[in-house]
């Protein structure tokens, strides 16, 4: 059996998919930019070290926080049952699942009421070079799979480059860091160009990463085209092959029943 005899599950976005991408991708930078232009973009970092945060170290320990002030700053924009951004809803997810947080917004669709994006939050140093240059995004079974149970999923990835600093804080005379989101960039993962996507097979089922994730390029394509791209990379750079492709296929349900 090869690749191309097999009857696939083929999803079908809706008709406005990439409309409602757009207007979720643009919702989410706008609150970013906004977060970053009202000064509301710094995590103060208290501790009893006189001599300040480890910085060479710093970028090990800024994910969590990047995430979570990410978190934070869309809710503080639920928190206003009017916001201008017509989001309404914020859920954090736990730490294994696909993405950081879940949005919701008010947008009429073809299909629904509303808008659902999932957000995998990705923080990059603005001062070291190789910070989270190449991160691992997801599993390639998992996003793979998300696709064709929703044809309409969307998936964005939100990359903030942060800089780390300390000052001497005048009460405690301690000195207190400062991690201060500085830029940003979002984009569908779906979108990305097929040379910013790679695959990397030493994890489970293999990882999708990023080649460099401040500079991509953008490339509309239909759900089913990404499946099929995924499953390009895969064959491509898996050791295992096409029949361990195969059996991820039927544990999966990416192929009719029955063939």
């Amino acid at each position: 059996m090869k690749y191309e005899d097999i009857k696939f599950k083929v999803p079908i976005e809706s008709a406005d998919y990439r409309e409602c991408s757009a207007f979720v991708v643009k919702a989410i930078s706008e609150i970013i930019k906004n977060a970053i232009d009202t000064n509301q973009n710094k995590i103060i970092i208290n501790t009893n070290l006189r001599l300040g945060l480890p910085m060479e170290n710093i970028n090990k320990i800024a994910g969590p926080f990047i995430e979570a002030w990410a978190f934070e700053t869309f809710s503080i924009v639920l928190e206003d049952n009017n916001n201008k951004y017509n989001l309404i809803n914020v859920e954090a997810q736990e730490r294994l699942y696909k993405a950081d947080i879940i949005l919701q917004f008010k947008k009429q669709s073809k299909s629904e009421y509303g808008v659902t994006a999932e957000v995998d939050v990705k923080a990059t140093a603005e001062d070291i070079v190789s910070s989270g240059k190449s991160p691992n995004i997801t599993s390639f079974a998992r996003i793979r799979t998300a696709y064709v149970e929703e044809p309409d999923y969307i998936f964005i990835i939100l990359s903030l480059k942060h800089r780390v600093y300390s000052r001497k804080n005048p009460d405690t005379k301690l000195m207190d860091g400062i991690m201060e989101v500085v830029n940003y960039n979002a984009y569908d993962l779906k979108f990305l160009s097929v040379s910013d996507i790679s695959y990397n097979p030493s994890l489970g089922t293999g990882q999708l990463q990023v080649r460099d994730i401040h500079y991509v390029s953008i490339e509309y394509r239909t759900s089913w085209e990404f499946c099929q791209l995924l499953d390009k990379k895969y064959l491509a750079s898996s050791k295992k092959g096409f029949d361990e492709w195969f059996l991820l296929a039927t544990k999966n349900n990416w192929i009719k029943e029955n063939e």
